[in-house]
């Protein structure tokens, strides 16, 4: 397999120089690279912006005798692109690979106050040719482009896969089936520890899937983590190690995030709250109408964006998300149907059993919450199922008094 991808390298290497395909700032003309060349992982932590909460991954190509000096990366979106948000979510939109000056880039991450790693790969030159080959053939417009998957094909496992094609009869002692204990949510967690309400969101979107055992190559999707993988790689026959320890180029030096009550704590509170309610309306015959329409219709409406995700989105961990035995779409009937103020006999019995089967699925969730399978839940569900669950039972309370 090795050879087979030399000899692959080999052909477009030489293709390059005698087509001189590429224009002259793509450097092709400058091959094959010098003695002095030489590779490296970027590894950038994250900043305070949503968007670049996970950290990022980038390959340096460094040939001070050809004059090259550059940095690649395949986290590239474009914002401006059309109806953004709906491409986001269905995982129809494309990510790229952008090349850009190392200063350009160091100066780019120094006004962020991001932290960064490098480790130096310790590659031949034939490896950094082929890795640099590599690149700048992804880095043409027709190649330019790729669908992006958060967990299974996105800016580091991009990097990761161009490394492992770029050795050359080298294989490595890297576990690809042997599982690690940690899940894809375990592993998003570690990056977003202060960032509660931005986790709570997450868990809502992600469904079981995200909750199975990856090996040590899926896990690899997180920079932070792969960095900490590459520094333990070893070539197979040499025991090499494959790259140099990391050396911070960069400090972090952002604003800490200000601090926020989390979501636990704010629906604890809004359960003892309702229990204090509820308790107080059967005492006092009030039935709480309105009061039960804005509560159910939140998780109606997130029922809507659940099934969106699972049915309509090619996201991969997105589907089987049991947040929807919380986030119902039996609320959709629920909400509107606590404002009738004068129900028929049929219309009781139906509203009575739609109830009784949301409190089965809220007791799942309890029993969920507990065992943390088949899907881990966030923390905070726990007191939001109780909640909807006390309104349920003082609803049909009530119906049974009238």
């Amino acid at each position: 397999m090795r050879k087979a991808t030399s000899i692959a390298l080999t052909f477009i290497c030489i293709n390059l120089l005698m087509a001189n395909s590429l224009h002259a700032q793509d450097h092709s003309e400058l091959l094959p690279l010098s003695e002095t060349a030489w590779a490296g992982l970027i590894t950038c932590e994250p900043s305070n912006e949503l968007y670049t909460s996970f950290s990022h991954t980038a390959l340096h190509i460094c040939d001070t005798a050809r004059g090259i000096n550059l940095v690649y990366n395949y986290g590239t979106f474009d914002f401006a692109t059309p109806h953004f948000v709906w491409k986001f979510a269905t995982r129809t939109l494309d990510y790229c690979i952008s090349r850009e000056p190392y200063v350009v880039f160091f100066n780019d991450y120094t006004e962020q106050r991001r932290a960064v790693w490098e480790q130096r790969l310790k590659l031949s030159r034939q490896e950094v040719c082929n890795m640099f080959v590599l690149l700048e053939h992804n880095y043409r417009p027709e190649n330019r482009w790729y669908r992006y998957d958060f967990f299974r094909d996105n800016c580091a496992t991009r990097i990761r896969d161009i490394i492992l094609a770029s050795l050359n009869h080298r294989e490595l002692e890297y576990p690809r089936t042997d599982n690690t204990g940690k899940s894809y949510r375990d592993i998003v967690y570690t990056t977003n520890a202060n960032r509660l309400w931005w986790r709570f969101t997450i868990d809502l979107a992600l469904g079981a899937r995200c909750d199975r055992d990856r090996s040590t190559f899926e896990c690899a999707f997180l920079p932070l983590d792969m960095m900490r993988q590459f520094d333990t790689l070893k070539v197979s026959d040499t025991g090499e190690p494959l790259t140099e320890p990391a050396v911070q180029l960069l400090e972090d030096r952002r604003e800490p995030l200000p601090r926020s009550v989390s979501p636990a704590a704010t629906f604890w509170l809004l359960f003892f709250a309702t229990l204090a309610l509820s308790l107080l309306g059967m005492k006092k015959g009030w039935e709480l109408r309105a009061f039960d329409f804005v509560l159910y219709l939140t998780p109606a409406l997130l029922s809507l964006v659940a099934l969106f995700l699972w049915f309509c989105s090619e996201h991969y961990c997105t589907k089987w998300n049991f947040n929807l035995l919380w986030a119902s779409p039996l609320f959709i009937y629920l909400s509107p149907a606590t404002l009738i103020s004068r129900r028929g006999e049929i219309h009781k019995r139906i509203y009575r059993i739609v109830a009784f089967v949301q409190i089965a699925f809220l007791l799942t969730l309890v029993g969920m919450t507990a065992t943390g399978w088949p899907q881990h839940l966030n923390r905070a569900i726990l007191p939001i199922a109780l909640t909807l669950f006390i309104r349920l039972i003082a609803q049909l309370y009530n119906q049974k008094k009238h």
